[in-house]
């Protein structure tokens, strides 16, 4: 019998052993391993969805014009950019829905190309969405690595800043000016991109539109990740082409999700509180963590910490972390070979669950 593609167990199911070592402890684990945000969305937000008129009939899958037009007011507000609202920017079912299916969206766009360009430290979907298109998954530590061979067969390259799992800000102009050089397609994934810490919120597309998308989410910023909804906006002629063809995907954001989302883009204050939250609480888990020998740096973005595992075994520092402290990290390998002997831990639990940790190693 010929044997097709078989998916390999998704990573976070991988950590089961580490959530019942912490288990043991009393109080439970503290699971820090998903980006999951645990906080509540603004009471504002959570009102729009319950919005009357919005469910009867099918909501544009480009988004709501009102939707499209905060959104390109939310990029030249908060990220100093411009987007035409009309022919720039459209709405997706979540961003990790449009990092796993666009490869074979572009593959249908450009044939005679076969390869996806993606960090070799970052998100396993960019790999994965490479694999579900039956492309080749080509990781990059930088830019002036990548070989012309592998540069001419791409379909797109990705880059990712504030960058998941390091924090690392990325220079973005550069990978544009990469892209533009070769006529390769930069999608930048910027879900994190006002939980900016070493310098100021930005995009892409302050260089312009021509050839890079900017990919936006609603998860992280507004604390909106079960409602499923994010955006994309840049270049007019790649944006009007993954319009169309997620039309007949069946790709459509829900009405009253599209509408809390308006609501949501046009509020910065909620943003900048969480900013903080996020900010304090990895302050303290940098205590909890050096407390058993895990020294860990603040990151220049996003909301995790990304350290060195002891000897380079980041499983067996990820056991040691959850008997001690309840602390369910997730060990580098998850984003890339190259990251094996590092750990992530994100600051996603709220400030009770982090005080327990800390009790737990003797911080008051």
């Amino acid at each position: 019998m010929t044997t097709g593609f078989v998916p390999p167990p998704y990573p976070y199911e991988r950590l089961g052993e580490l959530k019942a070592i912490g288990n043991r402890l009393e109080g439970g684990a503290i699971d820090l391993s998903v980006g999951t945000p645990c906080d509540p969305a603004p009471p504002a937000v959570i009102a729009a969805l319950a919005a009357p008129g919005r469910v009867e009939g099918y909501p544009p899958s480009i988004g709501t014009p009102a939707l499209r037009a905060t959104a390109a007011g939310w990029i030249s507000r908060r990220l100093g950019a411009t987007v035409d609202a009309d022919a720039e920017v459209a709405a997706c079912v979540g961003t990790k829905e449009f990092v796993a299916s666009a490869p074979q969206y572009l593959k249908l766009r450009t044939p005679d190309r076969d390869t996806v360009l993606y960090p070799a430290i970052s998100y396993p979907t960019y790999e994965m969405g490479a694999i579900l298109a039956g492309c080749r998954a080509v990781p990059y530590l930088r830019l002036d690595e990548i070989g012309d061979a592998d540069a001419a067969r791409a379909l797109c390259l990705w880059v990712n800043s504030p960058g998941n799992p390091t924090g690392e800000m990325s220079d973005l102009a550069e990978a544009a000016r990469w892209g533009r050089d070769r006529d390769v397609p930069v999608i930048s994934d910027e879900c994190y991109a006002e939980f900016s810490y070493s310098q100021p919120a930005t995009t892409i597309l302050r260089g312009g539109t021509a050839g890079v998308l900017a990919l936006h989410s609603l998860s992280k910023r507004d604390n909106f990740a079960g409602a499923r909804i994010g955006f994309y906006a840049g270049d007019a002629e790649l944006v009007h082409y993954l319009r169309e063809v997620r039309k007949h995907a069946g790709l459509m954001p829900p009405g009253p999700v599209q509408h809390a989302a308006t609501v949501a883009l046009a509020d910065d204050e909620h943003v900048e509180a969480q900013r903080e939250r996020y900010w304090r609480r990895m302050q303290r888990l940098c205590q909890v963590l050096a407390a058993v020998g895990l020294p860990a740096k603040m990151p220049d973005g996003a909301f995790y910490l990304w350290l060195e595992a002891p000897d380079g075994d980041a499983w067996e520092a990820s056991r040691m972390l959850a008997a001690q402290t309840g602390i369910v990290a997730s060990p580098g390998e998850l984003y890339g070979s190259v990251s094996a002997g590092y750990l992530r831990v994100a600051a996603v639990a709220p400030d009770d669950r982090i005080e327990l940790a800390a009790r737990r190693v003797g911080l008051a």
